[in-house]
């Protein structure tokens, strides 16, 4: 099953580096977070990725296209103009379609641009900024379990702010630090779709999160996967930052490999 990465949005919540280089090769403990969720798919044997690229996205193919050299040591002699690669320090098995999907296409129209490199069969679709410790053999057996178009992982996100819970005279009861979710569901990207849903995505420019999910949950072909671990995008230099710290301290939830 081949996974699909969307690549290519200009990142302006986080234009503090994203007016340099793609919000997905904003790195996390030295190497891009797009590197991190590649990790996390390969981790459970998914190795063949699509990656559709908008903004920027010469930086992700010269990143790819020159991994190997950056994984090596290498010996250039600059007189003779030869180059040696000597030791290699660990390459993936990953098979990588860098895909010119729009400067300005949005989500739906970017998916709808790689369908013959998908092929007629399920594939696995998510987002360039965001770690999870999802179980993904557990969403593909979930997945095939109920027979339908598409699912969706559905997180709860930490919230940002302490919840108060107070008496009928305004005392404090309890305090929560930064309450998980306040009870609700929001969609974790982590989809696997079925190849059926290009019939649901329109010809123009569109967003897949407004027409095309929400005519799949109409015809009752959208089913979310709930997912209570650890999930978070990286929209800001603030979330940036927190997963920094979670990689540097060696307690980053979504490093299932070793």
């Amino acid at each position: 099953m081949k996974v699909v990465i969307l690549a290519g949005g200009f990142g302006t919540r986080i234009s503090e580096e994203s007016h340099l280089k793609p919000k997905p090769m904003i790195e996390i403990g030295e190497v891009p977070i797009l590197w991190h969720i590649m990790k996390i798919y390969s981790s459970y044997g998914f190795n063949e990725f699509i990656i559709c690229l908008g903004y920027k996205g010469y930086m992700i193919k010269d990143y790819f296209l020159n991994y190997y050299l950056h994984k090596s040591d290498v010996t250039v002699d600059l007189q003779q103009g030869t180059k040696k690669i000597n030791t290699v320090h660990g390459t993936e098995p990953w098979k990588i379609t860098l895909a010119e999907t729009g400067l300005g296409s949005m989500t739906g129209e970017r998916i709808r641009k790689i369908r013959s490199y998908v092929g007629n069969e399920p594939f696995m679709l998510t987002y360039g900024d965001g770690l999870a410790d999802v179980n993904i053999q557990e969403l593909v057996e979930f997945h095939k379990s109920h027979g339908k178009i598409a699912t969706v992982t559905a997180a709860q996100p930490s919230g940002r702010f302490g919840a108060l819970q107070l008496a009928k005279d305004q005392s404090v009861e309890a305090f929560k630090e930064k309450v998980k979710g306040d009870g609700g569901w929001i969609s974790g990207g982590f989809f696997i779709l079925q190849p059926e849903v290009f019939d649901f995505i329109p010809n123009h420019n569109a967003v897949f999160e407004e027409e095309p999910l929400e005519s799949l949950a109409k015809a009752g072909q959208l089913v979310a996967y709930k997912h209570s671990g650890f999930w978070q995008p990286m929209d800001t230099m603030r979330d940036k930052k927190y997963l920094e710290e979670l990689w540097k301290s060696d307690k980053a939830p979504w490093k299932i490999w070793k």
